[in-house]
């Protein structure tokens, strides 16, 4: 097939868009240089999902025919070089809880009942499990320590950037294995960008009380500066533009994550509603993407 999608950014891109079997999927170059994790951020193309839910879709929550969605987790799961039944679902609620995953967590939400929820954020460091988050514009965040082997993946919608997810994902890292941020190689996958996410007033002013000064800082020096646009954006009446990529890309930083060490991506699921299920677009009739991580 033929793959192409919109970029926003005129940079080298941070990610790489794949095909194998007729699956379309993103990986992160950086996290493929440690050579010690497998991960995917899923397109919408290549799966067996039907109607709406067409194609890729990985939601068992959503409506979709249950034996779709899993002939779907069977095809990542060959690309991956791993079985259905070691990969770990999070409970998303847009908080910002994470999960330490064990052997005895091994194909909850597939398989298996989850005995958790409320679960935005998973870090193991058993190589085999594969870690699994759920995404149709919010950010997903991809933790690699390859000094501790051990990795962390977490889902941050807007609820969870003003809380700082990242942050909270490395602290959870630091706690369980001893993760220094300085270590860490850190990727922000496809989500909304900041040209396609206006927001009200109460969202602009939760990011306004947490980040204060820093919103409207320029950041022309970065590869990643998008021009130097604040995170922030007031459009008049009451409606922002909110750079997700941005605030992340903050927390991150300001968490001890090094430059170097950070991609953020440069692909938006709501300018490539044909490559990539986005919620401001479809509304609920649309399938979910997933991000994928495990230690080799």
């Amino acid at each position: 097939m033929a793959l192409t999608y919109i970029q926003k950014t005129v940079h080298p891109t941070p990610i790489t868009l794949h095909e194998s079997n007729g699956v379309a999927y993103f990986t992160f170059p950086l996290l493929e240089q440690t050579r010690m994790v497998r991960h995917a951020f899923s397109t919408r193309l290549g799966g067996a999902s039907k109607g709406y839910f067409s194609t890729m879709n990985f939601s068992l929550t959503r409506g979709d025919n249950r034996d779709d969605v899993l002939e779907n987790y069977r095809k990542m799961a060959r690309i991956l070089g791993t079985d259905v039944s070691k990969m770990v679902l999070s409970h998303q609620t847009h908080t910002t809880n994470i999960r330490l995953v064990t052997e005895a967590d091994a194909g909850k939400g597939i398989w298996r009942e989850r005995d958790y929820e409320n679960i935005d954020g998973l870090i193991t460091n058993v190589p085999g499990l594969t870690l699994v988050t759920f995404f149709a514009d919010c950010v997903p965040l991809y933790f690699v320590d390859p000094v501790h082997h051990a990795i962390g993946l977490s889902h941050s919608g807007w609820k969870g950037t003003v809380h700082r997810m990242g942050q909270k994902t490395i602290e959870a890292m630091g706690e369980a294995f001893g993760t220094k941020p300085e270590d860490l190689c850190v990727c922000i996958g496809p989500s909304i960008c900041r040209d396609c996410y206006e927001v009200s007033e109460d969202v602009a002013d939760a990011f306004k009380e947490e980040f204060g000064a820093e919103i409207s800082q320029d950041d022309s020096t970065s590869c990643y500066s998008w021009n130097g646009k604040s995170i922030l954006m007031n459009k008049g009446n009451g409606k922002y533009q909110l750079d997700l990529w941005g605030a992340n890309r903050r927390v991150l930083l300001n968490a001890g994550i090094l430059p170097e060490h950070l991609a953020v991506t440069n692909v938006c699921t709501k300018c490539n509603p044909d490559l990539l299920y986005s919620h401001r677009v479809m509304g609920d009739k649309r399938g979910n993407l997933a991000a994928f991580l495990s230690l080799k």
